[in-house]
């Protein structure tokens, strides 16, 4: 990561002898500076599928139909006192309310009355 995102290799007490020794210039310069933004790129995209496929292992599709009846999730939000004053014993959920009509592909409209 650093190299890419500063041209140069780290220098570290390791590698002090050779800063001088290797300057790249022009085309070359910009060459190397693709291929490690592609290679970058390339190791991010399966990073990111690897830790996608993980995610998914646990996670059901839930897809609920018009009449069927949810609960809210509701959190405790600080300095408001909807629910009880105090937010740990405070409920997680409330009553079970109707669904009117799907707004989204996880989103509902529910009869709050």
């Amino acid at each position: 990561p650093f190299e890419a995102l500063y041209g140069r290799k780290c220098r570290s007490p390791v590698c002090w002898s050779e800063v001088r020794d290797a300057q790249l210039t022009g085309p070359e310069l910009i060459c190397k500076t693709t291929e490690m933004i592609v290679q970058i790129k390339n190791r991010l995209l399966a990073a990111r599928s690897r830790q996608k496929s993980y995610a998914d292992v646990w996670r059901k599709p839930l897809e609920f139909e018009v009449g069927d009846r949810v609960m809210l999730k509701v959190s405790p939000w600080k300095g408001v006192i909807r629910f009880r004053k105090r937010g740990k014993l405070s409920p997680r959920y409330i009553r079970p309310f109707k669904i009117l009509s799907r707004i989204g592909p996880v989103a509902y409209k529910l009869d709050l009355s």
